[in-house]
């Protein structure tokens, strides 16, 4: 079974290479609309593949990271990706261009590493990421899979290679959140007391 939980963000950006002229040489932005479709073989405690509430902690701060923040590839000028953190408090470095395709890749990976991690403690079983949609126009929009996140010729994906500012961290419900993903540190669902035994 699956279900889809759906995010908002604005951000701006320039997608170096791109065909568009005014794509690769102008900062510009997006209205996004991500689509998060978990999946899992069984249903928990609640009946449910997973809480929705649940995605209210880590992984909504994860891509709340992006709303009103610039992005940039790590490989860009060195002196664009300098002004880009002088004039905004929020930003986001990435290994990868800041394309409508590699955010959906992108928060794959995030949300798959946050659900690796998370001890379950509602009777979840191997609840996973299926896909990620993310709409960067009202007519156009980018669909991930877990072997899109897999390819390497897509661009490599490490925790290690992506950078948040101090402002976005700040915002987070737990500002060492990323820190602990890339420590491996488990995260921990609350208890729930059964009202109902299953």
């Amino acid at each position: 079974m699956r279900i889809r939980k759906l995010f908002k963000f604005e951000n701006a950006h320039i997608v170096r290479n791109c065909s568009s002229d005014r794509c690769k040489r102008s900062i510009h932005g997006h209205s996004y609309q991500i689509e998060l479709i978990l999946q899992a073989d069984r249903l928990d405690h609640g009946q449910m593949v997973y809480d929705f509430g649940l995605l209210k902690s880590s992984i909504k701060d994860i891509i709340d990271s992006f709303d009103h923040a610039i992005c940039f590839w790590n490989k860009d000028d060195p002196e664009y990706i300098k002004m880009c953190k002088t004039f905004s408090a929020r930003w986001i470095s990435l290994p990868v261009s800041p394309s409508a395709e590699q955010f959906s890749r992108v928060i794959f990976f995030w949300a798959q590493q946050i659900l690796n991690q998370t001890k379950m403690v509602n009777g979840e079983a191997d609840v996973s990421v299926y896909s990620v949609i993310a709409h960067e126009t009202a007519t156009g929009y980018a669909q991930c899979f877990a072997e899109d996140v897999a390819n390497e010729q897509m661009g490599k994906l490490s925790l290690e290679d992506f950078e948040f500012s101090d402002q976005i961290k700040q915002e987070w419900h737990d500002p060492s959140m990323y820190d602990k993903l890339i420590a491996g540190e488990c995260f921990v669902n609350p208890q729930v007391q059964m009202q109902v035994e299953p």
